[in-house]
């Protein structure tokens, strides 16, 4: 006898709502990171190379945190369109299971 297998619908339901809510918050952090991590001229005194050492390092790793919630924000929303596809493709296959066997 074929081993059979069932595919719950309402888990990978679940799924896709739960990556949608993590895509959400992530425009929160995207926003944080471009709007809240500023470092004005001046703030950290003047007349010393430190000073401008310090604020060339935080441009470039607010510029490097971009990339890394844009890159996470891209891999979120490929896996939550994949997952989508999946989900749909089996609700698509049930329903066709559903209807040969009920024109029987």
């Amino acid at each position: 006898m074929a081993e059979q297998y069932k595919v719950d619908l309402s888990e990978i339901e679940g799924t896709i709502t739960k990556l949608n809510a993590v895509l959400k918050n992530m425009s929160a952090s995207k926003a944080g990171v471009q709007n809240k991590t500023y470092l004005p001229q001046g703030a950290l005194g003047t007349g010393f190379g430190e000073a401008e050492t310090l604020y060339t390092a935080h441009a470039q790793m607010k510029t490097v945190l971009e990339g890394v919630v844009q890159y996470l924000e891209d891999l979120l929303d490929d896996f939550g369109q994949k997952t989508k596809k999946t989900h749909d493709a089996f609700s698509d296959a049930e329903a066709e299971n559903y209807s040969a066997f009920r024109g029987k």
